[in-house]
Order: C-alpha cells, then structure tokens, then sequence
C-alpha cells in the first residue's frame, strides 16, 4: 500500500519542476513511511510513497521498463491478489522479471495488454502509467473503489494524487470549494466521480481515464453487472464458502506482520476464522493470526443498550479469539485521547474534508495507531452488510418502500439526524439539499439492470442492493482507506473482492434471507467456524463511547470557539453552538452532541486546508 501522485503538462518542460513534485509526493508520506521515490521526463513528473508490504527489497517506485521506443513508467498503490498467476503468464509470454513484487507484474501487464490489464486484477489498487512510447497517461482504479484516486484537469494535461492534498500541493489546482461540494458533504450519497474540492474528480470505480495531446477521456471498464442465478440454495451456499477461503487464502499474503480487526461481530469474526484455518493449516505459515479490538475506559459501567447496540462487543471477540486460537488484544482508549484536538486535527487532515463521524473515527484512527507498532496488514470484515443485506433497514417494508436512499429513510429524519445542521440558515437553503439528494437518488436508481423474469419485490431490492454496493460502500471504504492509511497501516477488505459481490448481487433476496434473517448465506456458510452465540448474534455498530467526560470535553472546546472570531461562524450558527454548550454533558442527547462535534470538526478543517468558499 502507498501513496502516489504526479503531473502531467505537455506545454511545459517538468525536468524543472522537481521541486514541486517532491512537495506533492511529500504530502502522501503517511500513506508511504517506507520509502520515497520521484521520476521526471519532460511532459510528465511522477511521485509515489511506498508502504512495504511484498517484496520489501524490490518493489520500489516509481517504476520504469526501458522499451526501444521510450521508458513506460508506473505509480501504483494497493494489492493485486493474483499477481501470482499474471505472472507466470507473462512469463510464458516471454516478459522477464527483477523483483517479487505485484507491481512489477501490473507494469508488464500493460506492457502486454494495455489499458486490458485491468480486466485482468483481482484486488484493491489503483495506478498510473506514463506511457512515452505515445506520450499518454493511463489511470485505473479498481473495481469496487477500495483504493482512492483523484485527478485535476488543467488547461494542457493533468494533476493526480492518491488523495486530494497531494493535488492541492500544485499551485495550479483551485483550493476552492463551493455549493457542488458542500452537497457531497452533507447528503451521504458519495455521487460517482465527485469531490469536495472545485475542479477535482475521481477516477470511478472500477474506471479507466486517459490523458494525452487531445484531451482527457474516462470510461467504465467494470459495473456492477445484472446475471441470472441458477444455482440452488446448498451450491449458493457452497460457492460463498469456496469464494470466502479463496479470498482470505489470497488476503493473508503478505512479506511484513499481519492481522485481523476482530470486533466479535459476525463479519470480522468469519475473517478472522478463515485467516486462522488458512495460516494454520498443513502447509501454511504455521503461525497463530492476530487479532485486535477498540474498547473504551469504563464501557461495561456506562454501556446502555439501545436500538442499535443491544451488547458490548469485548465478550464475543473474546470468545471468538478463544475458539479460534488467535493471539488476541483489546486496545483500550479513554476519552482524553479521544476528545484530544491533535487528534480530531489528524482525522480531519486524513480525510481531507469535515465530514467525520466524531468520536468513532477518532477512536479508529488510534485504534490503527495502535495496531500499526505491531502490524502493518490488518484484515476487515468492512462490507458484508453491504454484500449480504445486514443491515436492518434492508428488512424494514416502510424502507424498502421509500423512494430514497434506504440509510436516509431510517437516519434522516427530524432531530435525529439534521443533514444540514452544520451550515447556517443561508447556506443551508442555498443548498437545497432536498432537491439534491432526490436527484441523486434517480440517477442511482437509473443505473440499475432488472433480471429477465424478475418479480417487482425481487426488483426493489436489487435496487437497494446496489445503492449499497455503489454509493453506501464507499463512503465506509473511504474512510476505512483514509484513517488507516494516516498511520500507514494497509486495511484489506476481502468482502470486497469483486467475484463474491458480483456472485452474492445477483442471488435472489428470498435465498439471502431463507431463513428469515439478515445475512443468511453469510451464516450459512460459515456455520462450522464460530460460536453459535457469535452466529446468532444481531448486528451491532461501530462503538461510540458514552463516557459523559468526552462530551464535557468537547463541551469547554466549544466554549472556547465561542470566545474566538473563527471563519467557522461565518458558516454555521454561533447562537445555536452556544444553546448547545448550555447543556448538561451527562444528559446531552447523542445527536445534540454530534451536531457539537460537526462544528469543531468544520473549524479544524477550515484552519487546515483555508479554502476559498465560493458560496
């Protein structure tokens, strides 16, 4: 896993611009602590950070194959899991190899089949080819979108970067955000293609983008794809177990000490199973996996169950640590550190905008802090709700009969939620987000296949389905990439590798659900490997803490915003930050807390990046 970016400019000469790349490459140090590398022709400057995950000797970057016509040069990030394979292909073709590592095989990938190579990936990458022969840059990113990529056309070629601030390094990219960007902010439907910041794009999801002398191009070389299922119930069942133990076979490679996320859920708890079979098995690494979880100073005496969180989640990672034999510890987080500035301002910085989940995505981000001094692979159980319908709302008549996206129709109502509360009155109108989210939400729905025969029940969630696999997914798998990537620990998803979603999307939802219940092949599936206490157990959320001294403790930071002249106060409403502050932190109601935390994280930001707001 790493950090790349680069510049292309076919109307100036970039030998001369070393310096700015180096300072565009540097931004991306976070994701690459490992190793830097900058490489420069004429018409294109290329940057990456390396984050050493296979071959630790010989895969640096960028990386060049000198051809008779001119050098063909790569900057790539992720993991392509059956590089293996590609690789004594190429080799039978004739192609011949100095290192060990995936990178390596990609390049000569397209050496031998261009911009087919991406076709050829299973895995979460994304890269960049400098190709001189035809002076053409080529940009692809895989198929479910694990791996961030962001480009920014300018007036003779282009600027890209892992992620948006190593763009913002060049003086040419906008530092500018407008309404456009304050929608994608606040409506949680991560539209395809878009970005906060003016000018900025990003390479779809399993898309394709070309530039050279007569201009930039972009087309889809993977959607999500309508098939007909014929398989009955015990070979669907089957087919998910072999594609599971495939995958995490594929996912526990690795040259540099590895791990699971083990929350006691269902989903980290079925990866965590697999990776211990498959590490432990005849022939295997003969190692015990490790295993981590987060939990909170005083959790057991503050914990109150509530519609989303019935139980604690120590108990069943512990359990499931126990059955499986992983080498299991709790990082434990009080909520000094949680509600700690530096950190908010660290969270803010990774994801490159105010859109955060407060206090969870500060305690993922030292969770992964933690687990980075002693791994640098971690496996997660991220998207199987997405896969395999998990979430609640997937059963729910009144949602799936909404026309909108099915997580507005449970979260975004009333008090409960406020999409818009972070602005003031103005803005919000001017934002309309209404207007906003229904207009998405058509252009989401218009993408969808219906299958040959398909009932109109089977048809509409499908739809929801694919809401989820599309736009859902993406905002979990952003934030999953960013947070972890900000202390340089690789996250694999391997609920994401694109034959299970493919396969799972396109079984019918009465064999998802034949028993009744969310995520039953899933279960099924995985019957043999856990505790019954564990397969039974109902989904429960990422943990938030509870502990009144984290609010008290963001309660005296906003009073000391309140004392300030901050930009923030031209975007939100000082008077109703300060009804917020008059509260009692030990009866705040969570979504009075959370609108406390948007303010803070919107001055962070602001202080940050100083936008230029185009409002």
């Amino acid at each position: 896993m790493c950090g790349m970016t680069g510049w292309v400019s076919f109307d100036r000469d970039l030998t001369q611009q070393r310096a700015q790349l180096e300072a565009m490459t540097e931004t991306m140090a976070c994701r690459g602590p490992d190793a830097c590398g900058n490489w420069l022709d004429r018409h294109a400057a290329i940057g990456h950070r390396r984050l050493a995950v296979i071959d630790l000797e010989g895969g640096a970057q960028p990386m060049v194959v000198p051809t008779d016509d001119g050098p063909v040069t790569i900057t790539y990030t992720g993991e392509v899991y059956n590089y293996t394979e590609l690789r004594a292909e190429l080799l039978r073709r004739g192609h011949r190899f100095l290192t060990r590592s995936d990178t390596e095989v990609v390049l000569h990938g397209y050496l031998e089949w261009g911009e087919g190579v991406a076709e050829r990936l299973n895995g979460m990458f994304a890269f960049a080819v400098w190709d001189s022969r035809v002076e053409k840059l080529v940009m692809i990113r895989d198929r479910m979108g694990v791996k961030p990529l962001y480009y920014y056309a300018t007036d003779d070629g282009v600027i890209f970067g892992s992620e948006p601030k190593a763009i913002l390094a060049n003086p040419l990219a906008d530092r500018a955000v407008d309404l456009a960007g304050l929608r994608e902010l606040v409506s949680f439907t991560q539209t395809p293609g878009s970005s906060v910041w003016c000018g900025m794009n990003e390479v779809l999801p399993g898309g394709l983008v070309t530039v050279d002398r007569s201009g930039l191009r972009e087309h889809r070389y993977w959607t999500l794809p309508t098939r007909p299922h014929t398989d009955d119930l015990k070979t669907t069942v089957a087919t998910v177990r072999e594609l599971l133990e495939d995958i995490v076979a594929r996912q526990v490679v690795s040259d540099v000490p590895r791990c699971t996320l083990l929350s006691g859920g269902l989903d980290s708890s079925v990866i965590t199973a697999l990776a211990a079979a498959e590490l432990g098995r005849p022939g295997g690494d003969g190692e015990k996996v490790r295993s981590f979880a987060v939990d909170f100073v005083g959790r057991e005496d503050d914990f109150v169950a509530d519609e989303l969180r019935g139980t604690t989640d120590a108990p069943y990672a512990l359990e499931v640590a126990s059955h499986v034999g992983s080498r299991h510890e709790a990082i434990v987080l009080d909520h000094a550190a949680i509600a700690d500035p530096d950190v908010r301002r660290a969270v803010i910085t990774a994801r490159d905008s105010p859109l955060s989940l407060g206090d969870m995505d500060a305690s993922l981000y030292l969770l992964f802090q933690a687990i980075r001094r002693q791994s640098t692979v971690a496996l997660s159980g991220e998207s199987a709700d997405e896969v395999f319908g998990g979430y609640r709302w997937f059963h729910q008549p009144e949602v799936q009969a909404a026309q909108t996206f099915p997580w507005m129709a449970v979260f975004v109502s009333g008090a409960r939620a406020q999409v818009s509360d972070r602005f003031n009155a103005d803005i919000t109108a001017a934002l309309d987000l209404p207007a906003y989210i229904r207009d998405r939400y058509s252009d989401a729905v218009g993408e969808v296949e219906r299958a040959e025969g398909e009932s109109d029940h089977e048809m509409r969630m499908r739809v929801m389905c694919h809401l989820h696999l599309t736009r859902f997914v993406r905002m979990l798998l952003e934030r999953k990439d960013r947070i972890s990537m900000a202390v340089g620990l690789e996250v694999r998803v391997p609920f994401c590798d694109h034959r299970l979603v493919e396969y799972v999307y396109n079984t019918p939802w009465s064999m998802k659900t034949f028993d009744g219940r969310e995520k039953s092949l899933l279960r099924a599936a995985t019957a043999d490997l856990l505790p019954r206490s564990v397969l039974e157990r109902v989904k429960a959320p990422y943990p938030a803490t509870l502990d009144p001294h984290y609010t008290n403790a963001l309660l005296q930071q906003s009073k000391e915003l309140l004392t300030t002249d901050d930009p923030v106060f031209a975007l939100v409403d000082r008077g109703r930050l300060e009804e917020i502050t008059r509260h009692d932190p030990a009866t705040m109601p969570i979504d009075v807390r959370n609108g406390m935390e948007r303010v803070l994280d919107l001055s962070t930001w602001l202080d940050v990046y100083r936008p230029e707001l185009r409002l």
